[in-house]
């Protein structure tokens, strides 16, 4: 019988790999929450319609790589495959457009079915953030300024760099979309497969075209920038400007676009050579009219994405030092003390391994191998006692220690702050 394996795509987070990520989720919350972000969480699966509506039911995420499927009810469910949909579902469900402005951070897995890649998955995980009820630039600026902190914070920012543009607002976009079309026109027999479907739907996406017939006819298009109203112009300069007074590095990059109606003014991405091709690891921009798409009023709304998974790849941990302290009964009579020992140690907040069984020496490999920092040693010699031996994992040293006064001996060495 063939072992059992998890689905491709999938992948199990075991111990070194979840303290990578749990890292960049805690250091994200922690910077979040210096912004006025509060935590919130959607459902993992919402009503097909959530993403279908914003993102178009013949889009290629809904139609090639969202895992929908019909409930015993007979409603169709989609796991989610990006989070702002779901967030911006909650304001209307929860009656929270008089609670304006919101700022939320959120963290969790997203699904979709696309080939599996270096720090790309079926099931991957992301974080999150959202300022909705906000129309100002200043509120574009200071997305991305959390962005660029969270990064720094991960010590992964010096390896990006931050590109932006501007869509403009609906006007300028028609506007733009008009000469855009016009131009390529004159191609639709060079285009790409995808790019001849996207001349009749979505033909920002275009730009965004990995083909390289593509990218030669996209490098003569019309600009988008030329096509900007002044109202557009001068939102983009205040966010520019309001990066510039905060030391926030940015390159203009005329090709970054978000094709969907809803997507207005700012768009922009960390972008990283340090994972082979060149790659995001965090985006987003301002999306106005999302709120209406899911039948809501229209609502301002800016926020980003970043994959936990990429950012876990360039993450730089920190050191920290060893706390843990392992625990072991040298013989059969002495586990009673020992359970009750750390027991105690527990109660006090002190982080403890309890070895269950084994000899000595392998005891120790075991301490040694969770980077344990002392070892208590219960034997024959201090079944009943008052003390206990305890040992220095790095130099081999050992103290008798008054039970009484363990916790607190313990705390000291460790570097801990009294309980």
């Amino acid at each position: 019988m063939t072992a059992l394996q998890p689905v491709r795509g999938t992948t199990d987070q075991l111990a070194d790999v979840r303290a990578r990520h749990n890292h960049v989720v805690t250091t994200a919350q922690q910077i979040a929450a210096r912004y006025g972000f509060e935590d919130m969480a959607t459902p993992i699966f919402e009503f097909t319609e959530v993403f279908s509506k914003p993102l178009g039911a013949s889009s290629d995420v809904v139609t090639k790589e969202t895992y929908s499927f019909e409930d015993r009810g007979g409603s169709s469910l989609t796991l989610r495959p990006e989070g702002t949909a779901g967030c911006m579902r909650a304001v209307i469900s929860n009656g929270l457009t008089q609670s304006l402005p919101l700022r939320w951070f959120y963290h969790g897995p997203m699904f979709r079915y696309e080939r599996p890649q270096k720090g790309r998955m079926r099931q991957f995980h992301q974080i999150g953030a959202e300022l909705i009820g906000v129309a100002g630039a200043s509120a574009d600026a200071e997305i991305i300024g959390l962005g660029a902190q969270i990064l720094d914070g991960l010590g992964v920012l010096k390896d990006t760099s931050l590109h932006l543009n501007s869509l403009g607002d609906s006007q300028s976009r028609e506007q733009y979309k008009s000469a855009l079309l016009a131009y390529l026109g004159k191609f639709e027999d060079q285009l790409s497969q995808d790019s001849k479907r996207r001349l009749a739907s979505n033909p920002l996406r275009i730009l965004d075209s990995k083909d390289a017939t593509d990218r030669q006819i996209i490098a003569d298009a019309p600009s988008l920038s030329d096509a900007l109203t002044d109202d557009a112009k001068q939102h983009f300069e205040q966010v520019t400007n309001l990066l510039d007074s905060a030391g926030i590095a940015w390159q203009f990059d005329p090709l970054l676009v978000r094709g969907l109606d809803y997507y207005a003014h700012t768009a922009f991405e960390f972008i990283t050579d340090k994972l082979g091709a060149q790659g995001t690891v965090l985006g987003g921009g301002r999306y106005d009219g999302l709120s209406e798409m899911l039948g809501g009023p229209a609502l301002p709304a800016v926020g980003f994405a970043a994959g936990i998974e990429r950012l876990a790849l360039l993450a730089e941990l920190p050191d920290t030092p060893a706390e843990t302290i392992a625990i072991f009964a040298a013989t059969a009579e002495a586990m009673s003390d020992c359970f009750a020992i750390a027991h105690e140690l527990r109660d006090a907040a002190l982080p403890v391994v309890m070895m269950h069984s084994g000899n000595m020496k392998k005891n120790m490999k075991s301490a040694d191998r969770l980077n344990c920092r002392f070892s208590i040693i219960v034997g024959h010699e201090t079944v009943g006692r008052e003390w206990v031996i305890v040992r220095n994992m790095n130099d081999g040293s050992q103290d008798e220690l008054e039970r009484a006064e363990l916790a607190s001996d313990l705390r000291e060495k460790l570097g801990l702050p009294a309980s």
